[in-house]
C-alpha cells in the first residue's frame, strides 16, 4: 500500500469518527431527559458572596440524566482545577456535598455537587435505588461533564465522597485514571455495611442467608415499599450515631424535602445489590492522591481506617482478600479528626442541637484545598 493510500485512509477514517462523534453528541442531546428542577435557591446552607452558582445537568453512560450545581470562584480566569463532590447516600446536593462543592469553590476550583442516579432532582424509576455500577458510573459521568468545560483544565479533576459515596469515590478513583485526586470523607464502605451490617456483626452466611430470603420475598409481595429514612423520633437509649443522624437530617440543621434520609429512605429492595457486592477490591492500585478524613468519635470510622490500610498495604482488618501492596503509597493519607463524630464531617458541626450555637468547624477546609492543589498540578 503506498503512503498516499495509507495516508487516504486515516483521512477518511478522522472524518468518519468525526461524524460519529457529531452523531453520538446529537443522539446524547435528544435522549438527554427533561428535568424537574428547582431554580431558586433552596439549599440547607446560604450562598457564599465569593462563589458563582447554576444549575446544570448531564448524562451518565446508562441514559440517566443527573441534575447539579456547578460553584465557580468569582472573577478566576483562565482553565481551573475541578471537583466532583456527591454524598452521603440517600442525601441530595442541597445538603453537605453542596456545601463542600461551594468551599472548594471559595478556594479557587469549578466543584460540582450533583444528585446520583434516581435521587433527588435526577432521573431514574423507580425512586431512591442504587446500584455499585450505576453510582460509580455517576461520578465518572460527572467527570465527564467537568472535563469538557470551558474553564476547566481536564487534566486536573478530583472528587469527593462523603459518608456513603466516600467509598464510592475510592471505588471510582480505582477505575477512572483521569481522577487525579481523592477525598473520602466521614466513609461507609455501603458493599461491607449492607452485606455484614455494622462492626461486621453479622459476618455469617447464615445472616446474610436470611437477609436474602427476605430480600426476595419482599420482590414479590411489594417491590416499591420504601424501608423508611431517619427515624422521626428516636429512643433515648438508641446508639448516638443515630441521634445524630437525626439531628442532621430532621432539624432544620439539615433536613431537605427531597432528601431521603430526611424523609421515606430507600426502597427496600433499592440496595439489594449492595449487599451482595463488595466493590474495594482494587483500591491498593490506585496511583492517584488520596486522603481519607475521619472523626476520632466517628462510629464509622473503622470503614475508613480499614479502607485507608487496604488501600496501602493491600490488606487489612474486615478485608477477606489480601492484595500486594500500593504502587505508589507516598501519596496517600489518613487524617483523624479529634473531637469529630460522624455528622459532624456532614457540616462542621454544632455546639448546641439542631445547628444551634457555635459551630465547631471540624471540617478542615485549607487542608483540603491544599491537598487538592497539591495534587491537580
Amino acid at each position: 500500500m503506498t503512503k498516499k493510500i495509507i495516508f487516504t485512509a486515516v483521512l477518511l477514517g478522522g472524518m468518519l469518527a468525526g461524524c460519529i462523534n457529531k452523531e453520538q453528541t446529537k443522539t446524547e442531546e435528544n435522549m438527554k431527559q427533561e428535568l424537574n428542577i428547582t431554580q431558586e435557591w433552596d439549599k440547607v446552607f446560604p450562598l457564599s458572596e465569593k462563589v458563582n452558582h447554576k444549575k446544570v445537568t448531564f448524562m451518565t453512560q446508562y441514559g440517566l440524566t443527573l441534575a447539579a450545581d456547578l460553584y465557580m470562584p468569582k472573577d478566576a480566569k483562565g482553565k481551573l482545577a475541578a471537583i466532583a463532590v456527591s454524598g452521603p447516600f440517600g442525601a441530595v446536593k442541597e445538603q453537605c456535598s453542596g456545601l463542600y462543592a461551594m468551599k472548594m469553590a471559595e478556594r479557587g476550583f469549578v466543584a460540582l455537587a450533583f444528585d446520583p442516579s434516581y435521587t433527588g432532582e435526577s432521573s431514574g424509576e423507580p425512586r431512591r435505588t442504587a446500584s455499585p455500577d450505576i453510582n460509580t458510573e455517576d461520578f465518572m459521568s460527572a467527570v465527564d461533564f467537568l472535563a469538557k468545560q470551558e474553564n476547566v483544565d481536564a487534566e486536573r479533576i478530583g472528587i469527593i465522597g462523603i459518608c456513603g459515596w466516600g467509598g464510592i469515590a475510592l471505588n471510582a478513583a480505582a477505575a477512572d485514571t483521569r481522577i487525579k485526586a481523592t477525598v473520602a470523607s466521614t466513609m461507609y464502605d455501603m458493599t461491607r455495611v449492607s452485606g455484614n451490617d455494622y462492626n461486621d456483626a453479622f459476618d455469617i452466611e447464615e445472616a446474610r442467608h436470611k437477609n436474602r430470603d427476605i430480600l426476595a420475598k419482599q420482590r414479590l409481595t411489594d417491590p416499591m415499599a420504601m424501608a423508611g429514612g431517619v427515624l422521626d423520633t428516636v429512643p433515648p437509649q438508641a446508639p448516638q450515631f443515630v441521634h445524630d443522624y437525626y439531628d442532621y437530617y430532621k432539624t432544620p440543621r439539615g433536613y431537605h424535602a427531597r432528601s431521603g434520609n430526611s424523609n421515606d429512605g430507600w426502597r427496600i429492595i433499592g440496595t439489594q445489590a449492595y449487599a451482595n457486592s463488595r466493590f474495594l477490591y482494587y483500591i491498593n492500585e490506585i496511583r492517584s492522591a488520596v486522603l481519607v478524613m475521619h472523626g476520632a468519635e466517628a462510629h464509622s470510622r473503622y470503614f475508613g481506617e480499614d479502607a485507608y490500610h487496604y488501600m496501602v498495604e493491600g490488606k487489612a482488618e474486615g478485608y477477606k482478600f489480601v492484595g500486594e501492596p500500593n504502587p505508589n503509597p507516598e501519596n496517600k493519607e489518613l487524617l483523624i479528626i479529634p473531637g469529630a463524630s460522624h455528622c459532624d464531617l456532614y457540616d462542621g458541626g454544632y455546639e448546641e442541637l439542631k445547628g444551634k450555637g457555635q459551630p465547631k468547624n471540624l471540617i478542615p477546609w485549607d487542608k483540603l484545598a491544599e491537598f487538592f492543589m497539591e495534587n491537580l498540578k
